[in-house]
């Protein structure tokens, strides 16, 4: 029961911020021109990393042609609070823009969070490592499952879960991922490998511009040779001086290794001979 009501709640989330910018001049939702000085960051945006260049092409488009959706933002104390619509306050400022349309909501902190999620993961303005710590923090944030998410936003459960698999990669891995120098391809192969692995075929990578199949063999390689080797690491070395002796002296041809010990036979009476031997 808790799961469908929080359920419902990322559900009237998500259009919330849809709501705003169809209310645009309601009596619900102002817009006003703000000065960009006075609006602060949202403290829980989930993107970290953004493309100058692309800010700037952004902001010269938003100077010749004007911003056709506004910003959202809440009041604070000493100004205002971005909640949706980083980027876009972003190139403003990149352009020496001075004002900003904004739309301005009611919203706590525990909204702020939820509606920067939301509103990255709908633009598509995430990396893949801050798009897999974006999942994980609204299944957490709803308790919902990995199904239910990606049945309310609108993705495969297996896009969800293999993006989610990201986060088990070393740090070193996903700044490589987030850099572009290595694919998303790439990066789902090299899950389960431990740390040094990993860097060793990021290495790899990077040099010798591997491609996500060549990676695959490699690795399929690696574990094979692993396999094998603690196969033979589990086998026990035995002694069998004793008992090889025993056998000499009784003409038989015994060889031996680690834990394995044979015996041949030049002919049928040395077989009667071994089985009267062992059965008494």
């Amino acid at each position: 029961m808790k799961s469908q009501k929080l359920g419902r709640g990322l559900d009237a989330l998500l259009g919330e911020i849809d709501e705003a910018y169809e209310n645009e001049g309601s009596y619900r939702d102002a817009v006003i021109e703000l000065s960009l000085k006075d609006i602060k960051p949202n403290p829980f945006q989930p993107r970290k990393h953004f493309d100058e260049n692309s800010l700037l092409e952004l902001g010269e488009s938003i100077k010749n042609d004007g911003l056709l959706q506004p910003i959202v933002v809440t009041e604070d104390i000493d100004g205002y609070v971005l909640i949706a619509g980083e980027r876009r306050l972003r190139a403003s400022k990149l352009v020496k823009l001075k004002t900003i349309r904004a739309i301005i909501l009611n919203s706590d902190e525990q909204q702020m969070r939820q509606f920067a999620l939301i509103e990255n993961i709908q633009r598509d303005e995430l990396n893949a490592v801050e798009l897999a710590e974006a999942y994980s923090e609204l299944i957490k944030m709803y308790n919902v499952t990995q199904e239910e998410l990606a049945t309310k936003i609108h993705k495969s459960r297996t896009h969800i879960t293999n993006t989610i698999r990201l986060l088990q990669l070393s740090s070193k891995t996903q700044k490589a991922l987030v850099e572009k120098k290595i694919t998303a391809g790439h990066a789902k192969v090299l899950i389960g490998l431990d740390e040094k692995q990993q860097q060793l075929m990021v290495n790899s990578i990077i040099g010798q511009k591997l491609s996500v199949r060549e990676v695959e063999s490699i690795i399929k390689n690696m574990k094979e040779e692993k396999k094998s080797s603690d196969v033979k690491s589990s086998f026990v070395e035995y002694d069998f001086s004793d008992i090889k002796e025993r056998f000499d002296n009784m003409g038989f041809n015994v060889k031996t290794s680690k834990n394995k010990l044979t015996i041949e036979f030049n002919a049928e009476s040395q077989i009667s001979d071994f089985l009267n031997y062992i059965s008494k």
